[in-house]
């Protein structure tokens, strides 16, 4: 029988010089399309059920949430936590909710038995359909990139998807595995967004976490593929480094993380300049903006609202951008570009950016990429990142573009 353990701001983190062998893998080992399973560098999440659903009304999320959990506590939960996640759409519902069970464990990449093989995905007959067209894409970068010659705004972010279809049933556990196993320092998740869908994905991004009074963020803007060849993989990351066209984009993100984190810090420490981070298949420059909350109460979620959509994701002016990703993008983005993550009743959690990401429903799936379109963008190396992008995922289902 399992036994229930609440996430709390007592929860250390694991002691990678002793790891508990089978903890984090075990949890993994036991997701089924009805749990909701979140893995970050500081724990891994496994819950059942709900107590309480995040409503969906006139309240500010960060209300509504504090709202959950009080009411959780009141009917005798201990240490509510709510998981989930929130749209792009900031007018859109949230699929948050108080778990009736939470099983907790160290990070995987603590447990040395993430490194064992997994297994290859079975043959599924893909039917692949991207939205919109590759050319299309292009087209919608190249227009982008003229308004901004023209000064309308300086930053979009542009997505496009791919809608695979399969013969057999979606083995989402089977997935699951693969992308945890791949990349086990990152942000592994699948949760239910709605009755029969589920929202599965491995970001690299933190948004933004809170553990007491200590606040960190890591954006992630400039972007560049992998390399099987080690030589030529080393060179991209050092190209990456000194990019002007990605350092720009890089800075225009940090820089809206920091007005958007200085209000809520009495300090707050931004690296003069990028270092890199890598994923199995991308280089990304990465900056770690770290902190010192001036009001205790301030909760790692209303951080993440003041946060979202950084620049990253969305563009600036955000607005603008906004209005520009409704006008190109030929489908609604739903929680993709939106934040998936944890927070409990003392204002801690962890909250990521959700991309690198696809929603699963019945035998379909929908993936999501986006690459940073500013005035130096070419429209055909937009459109490489995106395929790049989409490797993440395609490596997981056993199939490729």
């Amino acid at each position: 029988m399992s036994t229930t353990s609440q996430v709390a701001t007592s929860m250390p983190p694991a002691d990678p010089a002793h790891p508990v062998i089978g903890a984090a893998t075990s949890l993994l080992d036991a997701y089924t399309p009805d749990a909701r399973f979140l893995a970050t560098p500081g724990r891994t999440l496994l819950a059942h059920g709900d107590v309480r659903r995040v409503p969906h009304d006139e309240r500010s999320l960060d209300e509504r949430v504090n709202a959950t959990l009080a009411e959780a506590a009141a009917a005798g939960q201990e240490s509510p936590v709510v998981i989930g996640a929130i749209p792009f759409d900031h007018g859109a519902p949230a699929a948050l909710s108080v778990p009736a069970e939470l099983r907790t464990a160290p990070p995987l990449a603590s447990d040395p038995l993430i490194a064992l093989p997994v297994g290859v995905p079975a043959s599924a007959d893909w039917r692949i359909r991207p939205v919109p067209e590759p050319e299309a894409y292009g087209a919608g970068v190249a227009s982008a990139v003229e308004r901004m010659w023209r000064g309308e705004f300086s930053k979009v972010v542009l997505a496009r998807t791919l809608e695979l279809t399969s013969s057999a049933p979606l083995d989402l556990p089977a997935m699951l595995q693969r992308l945890a196993r791949r990349d086990p320092v990152g942000y592994t998740f699948a949760l239910p967004t709605a009755p029969g869908r589920t929202l599965i994905g491995a970001s690299p991004e933190l948004l933004v976490s809170r553990k007491g009074s200590q606040v960190t963020a890591n954006p992630l803007a400039g972007s560049t593929p992998r390399s099987a060849d080690l030589a030529e993989d080393v060179r991209r990351a050092a190209t990456l480094l000194e990019s002007a066209k990605d350092l720009h984009e890089h800075a225009v993100v940090v820089d809206a993380v920091h007005q958007a984190l200085a209000p809520h810090c009495s300090r707050l420490t931004v690296p003069a300049r990028p270092t890199l981070i890598r994923t199995a298949t991308m280089w990304h420059l990465s900056t770690t903006v770290t902190g010192t909350l001036a009001a205790p109460d301030t909760s790692a979620l209303s951080l993440a609202c003041a946060l979202h959509p950084t620049p990253a994701v969305c563009g600036t002016p955000t607005a603008t951008a906004r209005q520009v990703i409704a006008e190109t993008e030929p489908f609604d983005r739903g929680f993709f570009t939106g934040v998936v993550g944890w927070g409990d009743a003392q204002g801690n959690g962890e909250w990521v950016v959700t991309i690198r990401c696809a929603e699963a429903e019945e035998r379909t799936l929908r993936l999501y990429a986006g690459a940073g379109v500013v005035a130096a963008s070419e429209p055909e190396a937009e459109t490489a990142e995106t395929a790049a992008k989409f490797r993440t995922f395609l490596g997981a289902v056993g199939t490729e573009l």
